[in-house]
């Protein structure tokens, strides 16, 4: 005869080793939240730079030509890929965790990151990428604005003929 005893509890069944299914206690863990949009391209194009730079250190690579050999592009596309690595370290990083892009188009070109990159001075590059990512680009200083900086002020001749 029975005592009427009854156990009651959640269980839940997971893939385990070499596709046997294992018997787990509880309920089925929710998975996190994918977050909407896209990894913004110049974000991936970094974390690029980085993965080459690493392999041609470590001697797994003998030099940027094999990697543009391996990969059917052109030494000219490895090295502009690879020059991202001559930005600021903290420019590199904002790059590399810049939020997801949920439209077509990126906040951040890389043409326009180009520029910023073959700037050798990391304070210009600095004032350079604050200007290219803020949301409400701030303007350069006029050209008459520069030169009064350097102290490359010339007379004005107009009218003098």
């Amino acid at each position: 005869m029975s005592d009427g005893i009854t156990l009651d509890f959640k269980i839940h069944f997971t893939t385990g080793q070499c596709g046997s299914r294992e018997m787990r206690a509880g309920e089925r863990a929710t998975p996190p939240p994918v977050p909407a949009g896209r990894v913004p391209r110049i974000s991936r194009l970094m974390a690029l730079a980085i993965r080459f730079d690493d392999l041609v250190r470590s001697g797994e690579m003998a030099d940027f030509a094999e990697i543009a050999e391996l990969g059917q592009v052109t030494r000219a596309r490895v090295s502009q890929i690879v020059n991202l690595l001559n930005l600021a370290p903290d420019i590199q990083e904002a790059i590399l965790f810049l939020p997801f892009v949920a439209g077509e188009r990126d906040t951040v070109s890389e043409r326009e990151l180009r520029v910023v990159a073959a700037e050798a001075d990391w304070g210009r590059q600095r004032d350079a990428w604050s200007r290219l990512s803020s949301p409400c680009p701030v303007p350069g200083p006029a050209l008459s604005d520069r030169r009064a900086q350097r102290g490359d002020v010339r007379p004005s001749h107009r009218g003098t003929r």
